[in-house]
Order: C-alpha cells, then structure tokens, then sequence
C-alpha cells in the first residue's frame, strides 16, 4: 500500500534530525517532541509499513546510533528510549521495556509496546507481560484504546503470542475507562475493522449488557449485524487462531482454516423482540439474518410468524426476500401437516 509521501518525508526528517540530536548532545533524556507529532499523525492502519520505516532509517548499521569519539573514554550513560522498542538487539528491546516509566506518548508508542508479546525473543515478552499494564494504567485512555483497535484486529495472526500475554491484554480492556471508550468506538465508528473488534471483545464479559445498544445503535451495518446474530445465539464467537488443512496432499494443496472459539452472553433477549427489532434495521445485511432466524424458530413464533414472514417476502433486497417467502413456504406446509393430523 502505497502511503502519503509528505507524511514519509517528514518522518524520515524527524527521525534524522532525533538521531543528530542523539549523537550530538550530551542530554541524559532526549528531546521526542517533534518525533511525538510525527508519529501521531499517522494511520495506525499502516502500523507495520511505519514500523518498518522507523527501523530502517534508526537501526541500520549506516544509521546507527553511536557516541562521539571524546566520549567514549567516560562510558556515557546508554541512552534508551521508546524507539528502542524495536531496536534490532534483543537484550536493549527488553531492557527498554523494563526501564521506561510512566505514560506512552502517544497510540503509536503504546502499539510498539503491545508488539513486545509477539517479540521473537522470550524475554522481552515476559519483560512485556509484566510491564504493559502498568502502562497502560499511565496513560491516555484514548491512546490506549485507539492501539488495541488494531492490535485486537490482528493478534490472531501473531504467531509466538501465548495465552497469558492475550490475559494480559484482557485484564486491560476490562478497565472501566477503556471498556467505555472500546464501546463508545464500536458503536460511533464509520470505518475500520469494528467486527472484528467486536468479535474479539466477546472473549470478555464487557459488552454483553452492552450487545442490544451495538445492534440498534451500531453506525456500522455490519457491526449491527454481528451484534444481533450473538444475541440469537446466546453467545460471543471469535477467530482464536488458524490452523493447516489439507484438501488434497496428492498434490500439496491445503488451507490455513479459522479457529473458533466462543462464550456464552451472560445476558438473553426474547428471540421474538429480537427478531422484530432486526426486521425494522435500514440494512438488508441485518435484516437478512431477521429472517434466518424467522426461519430457525418459525415453528416456536406462533401465529406472528407469518406476518414477519409476509413482511421478508416484500422486501426490497433479493436475499430477505427470497428467506421470506422460503418462510411462507414452510408455513403452508406446517399447515397443511397440521391439518392433516387434525382430521385424523
């Protein structure tokens, strides 16, 4: 994906100018302000070119951080800071983790700590483990949860994540400022990858009193529709992990397949007020699944099913439509049984 140059630019500029900064000052802390800005402005939906950028430019041998040679003979202090989470030596990665203090400066930052549970060596992720929710208790709520949007999205695919690292991140989300900022997001965000956020929030209880404000007030249609679909089903479902599968190892073809995992909601809906309040949403996507579940339970609905399902069967979009008059369908023949058993 192709980023905006002005913001590549500028960050390479600030990042030459904090590398300067580095190799020419005798400071005991450096100056990141500008290098803060920077990083502030950019999509963390890009998280890993940006990442990618930054290593490049700060830790290639030709960029190298290294004292002046008149200092070298007082063995000046190392100078560690948030760029050095992804510093290419390992024992500088966990050494940073343990040595930083107080507040990540801003969402970017606090996304390169989150990518320590993933680090390929063990212990900067047990460095990570033990130093993330302090924190996270540090800083802005906001930049907190703008990082675990994205990290949430994509932990699944981290390969060396272990299940007391994803406990850690639990215990964070759970907090009361930043479980209300995550719903707040789920339900007022236009774009981004809001499903997947929710699904993967399932693993805790914190939306579940929440789940029918998601699926009526939800900007996103598909948003709506994960929300809905878990209260039908009394449970919260998410992608653990994916796995290898073979279709035809004659000829090595195969296919990594989802691992699913889910919770049952510590809160239930009638189905029936769920399925009028479905049938109502401006979306078909939400609207389709109104009408699956007409057709799951249309023998328990009673008489009000086929008014719902006259209503699918009128509707504009093909794919309701077509539910609604498989319903109608189902109702005839339900019928007709019945009246056969009546006249026996």
């Amino acid at each position: 994906m192709q980023q905006p140059q002005f913001k590549k630019d500028k960050l390479v500029s600030v990042l030459k100018d904090f590398i300067n900064s580095i190799n020419s000052n005798s400071q005991v802390t450096a100056d990141m302000s500008a290098l803060i800005e920077a990083t502030s402005q950019l999509p963390l939906a890009s998280f890993n070119y940006w990442e990618h950028l930054i290593r490049s430019e700060f830790y290639f041998p030709q960029n190298a951080v290294t004292p002046p040679k008149w200092r070298l003979w007082s063995k000046p202090k190392e100078l560690l800071t948030w760029l050095d989470l992804i510093n290419g030596d390992g024992y500088k990665r966990e050494k940073t983790l343990r040595t930083l203090a107080g507040a990540a400066p801003n969402s970017f930052f606090f996304l390169l700590a989150i990518r320590r549970l993933n680090d390929w060596v063990p212990q900067v992720r047990d460095a990570a483990r033990q130093k993330l929710p302090d924190i996270a208790i540090a800083t802005n709520p906001a930049f907190v949860v703008e990082a675990l949007c994205v990290a949430l999205s994509n932990w699944h695919s981290w390969g060396r994540i272990e299940h007391a690292d994803k406990e850690i991140l639990l215990q964070i989300i759970c907090e009361k400022k930043v479980a209300e900022l995550l719903i707040d997001k789920l339900i007022t965000s236009s774009c981004g990858p809001m499903p997947s956020l929710l699904s993967q929030l399932g693993r805790t209880s914190i939306l579940d009193g929440e789940m029918m404000e998601i699926s009526t007030s939800a900007i996103q249609p598909s948003v709506r529709a994960k929300a809905y679909r878990s209260l039908f089903e009394g449970k919260s479902s998410w992608i653990e992990g994916r796995k290898w599968e073979w279709t035809d190892k004659a000829y090595c073809k195969g296919r990594l397949k989802p691992i699913i995992s889910d919770r049952r909601l510590l809160v239930k809906t009638p189905s029936l007020d769920l399925i009028k309040s479905a049938a109502k949403d401006r979306s078909a996507i939400v609207r389709r699944i109104s009408a699956e579940i007409l057709i799951r339970d249309i023998e328990k609905l009673g008489v009000i099913a086929r008014e719902l399902a006259e209503n699918f069967a009128t509707d504009k979009s093909k794919a309701v439509s077509e539910r609604g008059r498989f319903a109608l369908k189902q109702l005839d023949e339900l019928g007709c049984t019945n009246s056969s058993q009546i006249e026996k």
